[in-house]
């Protein structure tokens, strides 16, 4: 018999410090403690020191784990999607993790007085960033597969005044996909159609990557077990892509690791009204229980 372990990973969704998933990461070497210690938040505060303030003494070089230190990992998760609600079907096993690539694009342009500049002259940084948003999401439909998605979230714009042209703009970018190559070559389209778009308005534009993780496959081990646990149940599932990312993408690195999705309201997710019901919540962890207790024989 093997022992079944619970394990709480700390800020998974947090990105104070640039990156979530910062547990995992460091579980399974994804991130060194090294590599830890020289992350800051915003204000320039480091990981080490908020973690000192928040009582966490533990030593950082003890945290990584050895590949093969666990038989299995599962996690249990709502989709954060509509297609398991959509379907009527209770449960989804994941067969995939997409993975993001984070970048920071930095769009310098010309300020000036909002009356005193013409239009022919302008070097308007906010309506460059405004056409790059765009050729953003044109690569991304344009990739062939429903898996490619791009997101820009943050559109910091400066001096962020009524009558003063933008000379300056950060935009964020995140670009996920199940298939690595494909992700990146979606971002060489992004990087290709965004510097035509700033030489055509002469202005300058940098690229900087924050993170650029791999997707990961479900191990078969426990893709089956919840494939058993389910038909011992009369359960029906469905076979489905995780295109959030998880612990598990990183603990997928040194276990066979696997997924189990529950249907939540309208796919809503990061949102106060973020609802599963208790029923699908019960049969979740049924099935997760009955496929913990296979793996531990």
């Amino acid at each position: 018999m093997r022992s079944i372990e619970l394990i709480l990973f700390t800020s998974e969704e947090p990105t104070r410090f640039g990156i979530g998933c910062l547990g995992s990461r460091m579980l399974s070497g994804a991130l060194t403690a090294e590599a830890a210690r020289k992350l800051t938040d915003p204000s320039g505060e480091t990981l080490e020191h908020v973690r000192q303030k928040a009582d966490m003494q533990g030593d950082l070089e003890s945290v990584q784990l050895e590949s093969g230190h666990f038989h299995a990992f599962v996690e249990l998760h709502i989709e954060q999607g509509p297609l398991l609600e959509r379907a009527h079907v209770p449960l989804g096993i994941v067969d995939s993790i997409a993975a993001p690539a984070s970048y920071q694009l930095s769009v310098e342009g010309t300020g000036g007085h909002a009356g005193g500049v013409l239009m022919p002259d302008r070097k308007d940084a906010l309506c460059a960033a405004a056409e790059i948003i765009l050729t953003i999401e044109e690569a991304a439909l344009a990739s062939g597969s429903p898996d490619t998605v791009a997101t820009v979230g943050i559109c910091d714009v400066f001096p962020a005044a009524v009558n003063s042209i933008p000379s300056r703009v950060r935009l964020t970018l995140d670009l996920r996909d199940t298939d690595l190559a494909r992700r990146d070559k979606v971002f060489r389209a992004i990087e290709n159609k965004s510097r035509t778009v700033s030489e055509k308005r002469s202005v300058s534009l940098q690229f900087q990557i924050v993170n650029a993780d791999a997707p990961a496959i479900c191990s078969s081990t426990v893709t089956d077990a919840l494939v058993r646990s389910c038909s011992k149940h009369n359960l029906r599932f469905h076979k489905i892509v995780s295109r959030a990312y998880h612990d598990s993408l990183f603990m997928s690195r040194i276990a066979p690791t696997g997924m189990l999705f529950i249907p939540c309201r309208s796919g809503y997710s990061h949102r106060p009204d973020e609802f599963a019901s208790p029923e699908d919540i019960a049969r979740g962890t049924l099935i997760l229980a009955e496929t913990l207790a296979e793996l531990s024989h």
